[in-house]
């Protein structure tokens, strides 16, 4: 199993697959690297992919201390490509992935050449905070409930029923409590705001319409300040827009990383 070392000395697990010029995916909070299974393929079939466990996720170290955010992602994120051998690489982030890829090309430009941002936003201050409604769905006594909650927020109902899963975006389940809070945290404290006009990245900003997760609102205020960016809204798309709308996202994506820019929504 291939290990990066971080700069702490955490172990990072990754995963390179494909062919051609390095793509590293970034997935969401709370997340290991099967977030992206449902579409690696169609990505490895023209790229050489990267994958990880964050910090805290699948076969990546632990660690209970205050190691856990978006720019230490960032960094976790450079030692696996060093680990691989790769210079350069596009960089594609979803959720709090997209959030970790803001500090990577904002504070390494020379590392990243495109760049896609997928239903991400600056952070809290700046950003547009999901409702209240939304907080309070996802900490119902019921586990159940709760976990009912989540799938609707990331996918329609129609999904759901056509394909009942297993779905890989709910979060690892095999993650420490205190590491999955250390996540929420991370995730919460995020602020890119003035780091994002150093971004020099060709940047494709994508986001599903429905989206109340992280809410479709913040994909303007991203394209808006980040130099040069192009937006893409995915019509009746939820959170994993990327998986259940992968027929409309996917070609967008792999267009934009191929230097064919996508036509204005």
């Amino acid at each position: 199993m291939p290990f990066a070392t971080a700069a702490d000395g955490v172990a990072l697990y990754y995963e390179v697959h494909g062919s051609g010029p390095p793509l590293l995916l970034l997935s969401g909070q709370s997340n290991d690297h099967r977030w992206w299974d449902p579409v690696r393929a169609d990505f490895a079939a023209e790229f050489t992919t990267v994958v990880m466990d964050y910090r805290g996720t699948g076969a990546s170290d632990r660690p209970d201390t205050d190691s856990y955010s978006t720019p230490g992602f960032a960094r976790d994120a450079l030692a696996v490509l060093d680990a691989a051998g790769i210079a350069r690489a596009h960089v594609y982030g979803t959720s709090m992935g997209g959030r970790t890829a803001q500090w990577l090309a904002a504070d390494r430009p020379e590392r990243v050449g495109r760049l896609v941002l997928g239903c991400t936003s600056p952070g809290a201050p700046h950003g547009v905070e999901r409702g209240p409604e939304v907080r309070r769905s996802l900490v119902q006594p019921d586990p159940a409930a709760a976990r009912q909650a989540l799938l609707d927020l990331m996918y329609t109902p129609a999904y759901q029923t056509r394909r009942p899963g297993p779905f890989h975006t709910l979060g690892d389940p095999t993650m420490p409590g205190y590491a999955r809070l250390r996540h929420l945290r991370a995730s919460a404290e995020h602020d890119a705001w003035e780091a994002l006009p150093r971004i020099t990245a060709p940047t494709l900003v994508l986001h599903g319409t429905d989206d109340a997760f992280n809410p479709t609102a913040n994909a303007p205020l991203l394209a808006g300040r980040i130099p040069g960016a192009r937006l893409r809204l995915v019509p009746g798309a939820r959170h994993a827009y990327f998986e259940e709308f992968a027929d409309l996202a996917t070609p967008l994506a792999l267009g934009f990383l191929h230097g064919r820019f996508p036509a204005p929504a």
